[in-house]
């Protein structure tokens, strides 16, 4: 009965082992790119997410970001699925995310080092 017990432990511990390796990949920072657009992904000027500008801002637009976003895509297009996004004025979101608090961002716009995919959910509502 011991040896059963034991062949049983040592399985668990090899499976334990390899599922912290799975979560742990050891790719704690990844490049996210940002974008302007609106409630559905479709990218619009720039201005229309600074909140420094009288002009700009106003209800339903984002920043949409995703580590699956290149730089280069043009206004009037749609971001492809799996990204997330935020509140263009949301602060909190834009310091997270190393990007300026305030003002405008440029479409297009890739940050190295952004830790982790917490980061793509933990101010944005999901969308794609």
């Amino acid at each position: 009965m011991s040896s059963r017990s034991v062949a049983l432990t040592s399985t668990f511990l090899l499976l334990a082992a390899g599922g912290a390796a799975a979560c742990d990949n050891g790719d704690e920072y990844q490049d996210e790119g940002f974008y302007c657009a609106d409630e559905n992904g479709v990218i619009v000027d720039e201005d229309y997410c600074d909140d420094d500008n009288d002009g700009g801002g106003g209800g339903g637009f984002f920043i949409w970001h995703s580590s699956g976003y290149r730089s280069g895509y043009p206004v009037g297009s749609k971001l492809p699925a799996g990204g997330s996004k935020f509140a263009y004025n949301d602060k909190a979101a834009r310091s997270s995310f190393g990007l300026p608090s305030t003002g405008r961002i440029s479409n297009g716009t890739i940050k190295t080092s952004v830790v982790g995919k917490g980061g793509s959910g933990s101010s944005g509502k999901s969308g794609g």
